[in-house]
């Protein structure tokens, strides 16, 4: 019997695409430069025995097996390979319990990270990941990459709201991990091995996740720096203080220019660095008061606070646009995802600049500056094959700058395709051979997500 005949055995037939030019479209995610193959067949399961189904198929007919949420992920970690089947989550999207006493949601992996943030508020309750594209992105797939957002800097990544997991294995195996309590230390910690993977150890079928009470509307203040090395100093000195801000982004030149241009925002042509800061605490106008007044002594040539959060929100309107600002300075873009420590945030951000210049790009770079993660995005054409071969040469010395600053080549994307050879280069290789005998334990046939990560 043939694989898609198998699959029928267990899968309504509305749940299998063969049309090569559907299944096509399913290829990648949003990532540059991440070879893709052509997948056998497209599969949409809605409940946990059809993906129980789908993996015993694939394990028994030896088939690679390609996880995907909605697609926007950065790193190709969603890039299918020939011949594989393309397991989509996007149909196992219900919200299956919020619980205000216990402060948890439990969930399927489809389930959209804005239509999960707003069914908690609802209750008096935030999901604080947030990442840039919350509007499009899946639970699993932030699951998946372990990723980050705006407001990382006071309440952390996906990781630390993710309790416990039911995951589907390699073999079709159902496995339960974690815990629906606050506490909890029994055995090793799978639920933290399971976030970043990547979908390279199981399928994340369900997720019990951390809530919070939900926090004051933020307040937040722009500030404009004649220098990113005085704006980075601002940063140090406002995390130095003891300051909690919920939000602290730093946009270079290049991304102010470009947002001017496409927004007419008004923003002086003489900014080096805008710095945006927001709090969401009982006494927010003065902690932007406080603020306000170490970036005037780190040299900011002017401060604007907001008044209302309507105010806030047009301050923030300009981080929000940077990535399409920039996706309209050449035809491609590259995002890069090097966090390093804060305190080496100017180096990160002068090094970039050089890196531009070296090459003769443009690169702008935004970044989520209260926890050091620059997000350097270069812009390039992608039918110039010289432009192209520059712009992938200044995306690897993005990376290595990050690693000789004592950082990391990815904060919140993801190593996927793109970064396998920089995953390598940061782990060393006896780390490297631990976290493939991790894999060999879970994926005995390495069937599931072949190709990423290592």
């Amino acid at each position: 019997m043939d694989l898609i005949a198998r699959l029928r055995a267990g899968l309504p037939g509305e749940a299998i695409l063969t049309d090569p030019d559907v299944t096509g479209s399913y290829a990648n995610d949003m990532a540059s430069f991440c070879e893709a193959g052509t997948p056998a067949v497209v599969v949409l399961p809605r409940t946990v025995e059809q993906v129980q189904h789908i993996m015993r198929t694939a394990t028994e007919l030896r088939v690679p097996v390609v996880p995907q949420g909605a697609r926007t992920g950065l790193s190709g970690a969603a890039n299918a390979s020939d011949g594989c089947i393309v397991l989509s989550l996007v149909k196992m999207d219900r919200i299956i319990e919020i619980n205000p006493v216990d402060r948890i949601a439990v969930v399927e992996p489809g389930v959209i990270n804005a239509v999960l943030s707003r069914a908690v508020n609802a209750h008096g309750l935030y999901y604080p990941p947030d990442p840039s594209s919350w509007e499009q992105c899946s639970i699993g797939g932030n699951i998946g990459t372990a990723s980050g957002g705006l407001c990382c800097v006071k309440y952390g990544v996906t990781a630390e709201y993710v309790l416990g997991l039911d995951v589907v294995l390699a073999d079709g195996r159902l496995l339960t991990t974690g815990r629906r309590t606050a506490k909890g230390v029994a055995g090793y910690d799978l639920t933290r091995l399971f976030v970043g993977s990547e979908g390279s150890l199981g399928i994340v079928v369900r997720a019990v996740l951390a809530l919070k009470p939900e926090p004051p509307e933020q307040l937040a203040l722009a500030a404009e720096f004649p220098s990113t090395a005085a704006a980075c100093a601002a940063v140090c000195e406002i995390m130095a203080r003891g300051h909690a801000p919920s939000l602290l982004e730093l946009m270079d030149r290049t991304s102010v220019r470009a947002v001017n241009d496409m927004a007419q925002m008004g923003l002086p042509d003489t900014t080096e660095a805008l710095l945006l800061a927001a709090f969401d605490t009982p006494e927010a106008a003065a902690d932007l008061a406080a603020v306000g007044e170490l970036c005037t002594a780190a040299g900011a040539t002017q401060v604007v606070p907001a008044e209302t959060a309507a105010e806030s929100d047009l301050l923030l309107q300009a981080r929000r646009l940077t990535l399409t600002a920039l996706e309209r300075v050449k035809s491609a873009t590259m995002i890069d995802d090097v966090c390093v420590p804060r305190s080496r945030l100017a180096e990160m951000l002068d090094g970039t600049a050089a890196i531009a210049e070296k090459y003769g790009l443009t690169i702008g770079v935004c970044a989520h500056a209260g926890d050091g993660n620059t997000h350097p995005t270069v812009c390039f054409d992608a039918a110039d094959p010289d432009e192209s071969r520059r712009a992938r040469e200044s995306f690897d010395d993005i990376m290595a700058l990050g690693l000789h600053l004592g950082g990391t080549i990815t904060g919140e994307h993801g190593v996927g395709v793109l970064k396998k050879e920089w995953l390598a280069r940061e782990l060393g290789p006896v780390g490297l051979e631990l976290q493939r005998g991790i894999k060999q334990v879970f994926d005995p046939l390495g069937i599931l997500n072949p190709g990423k990560l290592f």
